[in-house]
């Protein structure tokens, strides 16, 4: 399968994320079933992302061009280890495999083995030649490079499996953003979003801000009226009313507009329902600490990533900042 063959199928994958196939709609329904988390509304939204952000003509020959790529690579094999906080979350290490003509071999989460193995079905079904480059497999052997994504406490277990052969090793992430008293209530909303999207399960998430002393809150509260809907959803709910009781227990001060925590916490990464904020008083030492930060997936804010947009990523941000191409293009 040559690159220009790729390249059509791709097209033509995007184009199918965003139909009404009963195919299609018959398998967002049993992931649903099998992972309550991901709600129809946010399956169209992870799908709806990567057709348009990935998945046009004119973004694939632009991003094949950048890294020169032709049809004399030597073929190998790569093993991925998919994280499934989100819907179709590995999805950009499958797309860049697959477009370099790599082989690929992927153990998915339990959390998400639905869609993506439904996808290469189909796309099998357009070209036979997609079965000898995509397997499935739950034991990744004799593969000559990883790129595995999980927690913290996997990550140095895939250091210990991976570590003597070329990788790629991802742990926790999260994202925060930065505010300075200024912004629009269109870009709090949007800001909401960044928060809100796939209950804030991705490490693209926004899960702190950053805001100056004397910030106004109420503007931000009332932007997460948007997402007050997540009250109806049980495992949301659950969350809500357990992290509520532990800072009433703790005699801890915290703002809600009935669906959505805000507490002042030093931490980064916040629990399912709530997010955390700390003042700032020098912007430009607080931006270049964050920027340095490892921890970090993206800072939004007006001198970072645009509100609403964080959990838009194109082709060429990739995670952690590593440069998946690059390492598949050097193997």
């Amino acid at each position: 399968m040559n690159l220009q063959e790729r390249i059509l199928l791709l097209i033509k994958l995007g184009n199918y994320l965003k139909s009404n196939d009963d195919n299609w709609l018959d398998t967002q329904v049993l992931a649903e079933q099998k992972n309550g988390w991901f709600t129809r509304e946010f399956l169209e939204k992870a799908a709806g992302s990567i057709a348009d952000n990935y998945l046009k003509e004119d973004k694939l020959r632009q991003w094949a061009g950048y890294y020169k790529l032709d049809d004399n690579i030597q073929e190998k094999c790569v093993g991925i280890v998919m994280a499934g906080n989100i819907p179709l979350v590995g999805f950009h290490d499958f797309l860049c495999v697959f477009i370099t003509g790599h082989k690929q071999m992927i153990k998915m989460s339990s959390k998400d083995d639905v869609l993506l193995k439904h996808l290469v079905k189909v796309m099998a079904g357009w070209n036979s030649k997609v079965n000898g480059k995509v397997i499935f497999a739950e034991m990744l052997k004799n593969c000559d490079a990883y790129i595995a994504t999980g927690s913290n406490n996997s990550s140095r277990y895939f250091e210990q499996y991976f570590g003597k052969y070329p990788n790629i090793i991802r742990s926790n992430r999260t994202s925060v953003a930065v505010l300075n008293g200024s912004e629009s209530t269109e870009e709090l909303e949007k800001l909401a979003d960044d928060m809100h999207l796939y209950f804030g399960l991705g490490c693209r998430n926004v899960t702190k801000i950053y805001v100056p002393e004397n910030y106004d809150f109420i503007p931000i509260i009332k932007a997460f009226d948007k997402y007050q809907y997540f009250s109806d959803h049980h495992k949301y709910k659950n969350n809500y009313d357990y992290q509520l009781s532990i800072l009433l227990l703790n005699g801890k001060y915290y703002m809600t507009n009935g669906s959505t925590l805000l507490t002042q916490n030093e931490s980064f990464f916040s629990p399912i329902s709530q997010v955390h904020y700390q003042f700032y008083t020098s912007p430009e030492g607080m931006q270049q600490s964050l920027q340095s930060n490892r921890e970090l997936q993206c800072i939004v804010g007006h001198s970072n990533v645009p509100f609403g947009q964080a959990q838009n990523p194109g082709l060429f941000q990739y995670a952690d900042s590593v440069d998946t191409m690059a390492f598949l293009l050097g193997m």
